[in-house]
């Protein structure tokens, strides 16, 4: 039996591209405005990349202003004919990376709240929620809280919790709220992926931006691959060039700069009034390499430029490739990321669910829809960074068969 799916808040297709990529599950329907923040007037062409990777055209819907009654109607779709429903709206309301988001309730977080109302109208059999860990601990996690309890008022078991996604074989830190539901018969700890990897663990030294990236050919800043135009990174204006080439490969940052012998006169203002008030917090990770050996940081979408972030290299004089911070973020090697700018590409992915997770969702679902058993292996998302992942494997623990989620229920 395949399972249909529809994708609200549906971006460049990260969330879709997990369940599309699994046998059991066909995409029918999605919806994205296209516009990331206020701000960014023309768009993130967000719906050309999820065109070309799995083949449906998302409806261009403001879903903070259209009733479910019309989406159904721009959709095509009717109440009951959607097996999952995917709503995964905007995080910039809720990343605690805004200091404005500790005082101010974003009205752009009202959109989580907005989701029961089309679980309501579309009566789902399961959804599928990530957003920003606040979602569910931040000053405003009200938002998920009247989620949770009203999907349950109507019906659904619902599982919630915050997770470190390096848990299941990403290899970046990333820490998302994940909030499940269904109308069949399951526990809530069906739902828990957490369980389904059981005792089991991803290797410490295989969740490294080594393996991922290492494999990926040398490019230098401004070039595109050949073989690849999505391995391509940004040109640099010849200052940035020369600031990065005094940072030290393998972790460094700009604060580097300051043992160099030349290095004080590469700082930029923000960085000379950083010092000055020796309040640091994350703002050393600028201009900063990703360690080799290390998961990468957490990718946003803002990964585009230095001034952003770790996004740089870990030893070429480059910000990391589109390309390379895809397969961290959970893409498969072979997606297309489709738009006119190489910044609204970055975009793409910063804004994406990790497609290598989804994916361990879908086969959650499959497995409770069919009343089946897998291995710990079939929640690995073919072509992404998990077919490489090595697993620690308890002592005590069958890793040829997978006990039934029934069975792994914790005290």
């Amino acid at each position: 039996m395949t399972l249909t799916v529809v994708d609200l808040f549906s971006g460049a297709g990260g969330a879709s591209s997990g369940f599309n990529a699994h046998p059991d599950f066909t995409v029918i329907g999605a919806a994205d405005k296209q516009i990331g923040k206020p701000s960014q007037i023309s768009g993130t062409e967000c719906n050309k990349t999820y065109l070309k990777n799995i083949g449906i055209s998302p409806r261009d819907i403001d879903l903070g202003l259209v009733t479910p009654e019309d989406l159904g109607a721009h959709l095509g779709i009717q109440p009951g004919e959607i097996d999952i429903l995917i709503s995964c709206s905007p995080c910039t309301g809720f990343s605690r990376t805004n200091t404005q988001n500790h005082l101010r309730d974003d009205p752009r977080n009202s959109l989580a709240q907005k989701t029961a109302a089309f679980i309501n109208y579309f009566k789902p059999r399961f959804f599928f929620v990530e957003n920003a860990r606040e979602l569910l601990r931040g000053n405003f996690s009200y938002h998920g809280e009247n989620l949770i309890r009203y999907t349950r008022d109507i019906g659904y078991t619902v599982s919630s919790n915050v997770h470190l996604l390096t848990q299941f074989g990403l290899p970046q830190i990333r820490e998302r709220a994940l909030i499940v539901g269904t109308t069949l018969e399951a526990s809530c700890n069906d739902l828990d992926l957490s369980l389904y990897w059981g005792e089991n663990m991803p290797s410490e030294s295989s969740l490294t931006v080594r393996n991922a990236i290492v494999q990926f050919p040398r490019l230098s800043q401004g070039e595109t691959c050949k073989l690849d135009k999505c391995h391509s990174v940004p040109s640099m204006r010849n200052r940035t060039l020369q600031r990065l080439r005094r940072i030290p490969a393998n972790g460094g940052s700009w604060r580097d700069l300051l043992r160099s012998q030349d290095g004080f006169s590469y700082l930029i203002p923000s960085m000379v009034k950083t010092l000055e008030s020796n309040k640091l917090g994350s703002y050393p990770d600028i201009y900063g390499r990703m360690w080799w050996d290390k998961p990468a940081p957490t990718i946003k979408r803002e990964c585009s430029s230095p001034g952003n972030g770790r996004y740089c290299h870990p030893e070429q004089d480059r910000m990391c490739s589109v390309r390379e911070l895809g397969y961290l973020q959970g893409f498969p090697k072979d997606y297309i990321f489709e738009a006119d700018s190489l910044s609204n590409m970055y975009c793409h992915i910063g804004d994406s669910v990790p497609p290598m997770i989804s994916y361990q969702y879908a086969e959650v679902f499959s497995r409770i829809a069919h009343k089946r058993f897998g291995t710990l292996e079939e929640l690995m998302m073919p072509k992404t960074f998990a077919s490489q992942l090595k697993i620690n494997k308890s002592s005590d623990f069958h890793s040829e068969q997978f006990l039934s989620p029934n069975e792994m229920i914790v005290a």
